[in-house]
């Protein structure tokens, strides 16, 4: 490498001078809201919120699978099912019960392994 190389032109130095702080603003914007985001993302998924949803999901599911208006093979029930149990198993997660956790996601497994063995057949 030569010296030429090393030095800044003076019109490197002047554009590198004029931009940088427009573009470190511009990263810090984009970076702080991001971050408002994931916090914001964060901290509905560690909302009751969030259960009760999912409980929801699931209890329906399951109140019309007793009712006969969906059958637990179909793929209504089986999404009914695989949403409630993805977000039970997020709050679990967030709130360190493992063991619900592990619960919810062999649910959520087996109702997207449902869905798949479904679209399988038909395709």
């Amino acid at each position: 490498m030569t010296w030429g190389q090393l030095v800044m032109s003076t019109w490197e130095l002047d554009r590198l001078l004029k931009h940088a702080p427009v573009e470190m603003k511009k990263d810090y914007i984009f970076n702080d809201f991001r971050m408002g985001m994931i916090d914001a993302i964060v901290s509905i998924a560690q909302s009751e919120l969030i259960a009760y949803v999912g409980m929801i999901l699931i209890l329906t599911a399951f109140f019309l699978e007793t009712r006969d208006v969906l059958h637990s093979k179909a793929v209504p029930y089986l999404g009914l099912m695989a949403s409630g149990s993805g977000l039970l198993a997020v709050r679990a997660y967030f709130i360190d019960e493992w063991a619900f956790l592990i619960l919810e996601i062999a649910w959520f497994i087996a109702a997207i392994w449902g869905v798949w063995s479904i679209s399988k057949k038909k395709g």
